[in-house]
């Protein structure tokens, strides 16, 4: 088991696509996933905020099976750390206060901006846009990481997705230098 921990911000979960890629390799050891229940109720009320004809239930059972298929993933005990933490934007201290409790390595979010380095630098925490996140975890085990992307892809059934389709939808993700690497084992995706 990988002892190398990252927190996911509700950006990095809201897009099902993304959050797919990255529970499956969390679930196949490639790194330890963490969140809270208030990076949850974000993610799940981004959705609804931009499409509100979800059904919550449906999102909250979303939520209750990522708990489950990871281990220890879900952080508590941060709250009393969040009104101490400084950062651009107030709303984001709850998921460093998260990860220093976590002891997580990293922070992977799209809002690279919101977790200046000198405010993680004392805690020992990094910040990764997925797109570094998934790169760096594909360069060091190539193999793995394939196997996850296929597993994900052959998941994906109505309707079924190419190898082409599925890089693709990630392009889309936000994740091109991900695919640019990934192209280069298209035979085992």
């Amino acid at each position: 088991m990988s002892h190398y921990a990252a927190l996911l911000d509700a950006n990095v979960l809201y897009p099902a696509p993304l959050r797919d890629l990255l529970l499956q390799l969390a679930v196949t050891d490639i790194f330890k996933a963490h969140w809270s229940a208030d990076i949850h109720r974000e993610w799940i009320e981004a959705l609804l905020r931009n499409e509100p004809h979800r059904d919550r239930a449906a999102l909250e059972r979303t939520r209750d099976l990522m708990d489950k298929a990871t281990r220890d993933s879900v952080i508590t005990g941060y709250e009393s750390l969040v009104p101490s933490i400084e950062l651009p934007d107030p709303d984001d201290r709850h998921v460093l206060a998260a990860a220093i409790v976590g002891r997580c390595d990293v922070i992977v979010t799209q809002n690279l901006k919101d977790f200046p380095e000198d405010a993680l630098a004392p805690f020992g925490i990094n910040v990764q846009h997925p797109d570094e996140f998934l790169c760096n975890h594909l360069n060091l085990a190539s193999g793995l990481v394939c196997g996850a992307v296929r597993k994900v892809r052959l998941r994906l059934k109505n309707p079924p997705f190419t190898i082409d389709q599925y890089l693709e939808t990630l392009i889309r993700q936000g994740l091109p230098e991900t695919v640019s690497g990934l192209s280069a084992f298209a035979e085992l995706l």
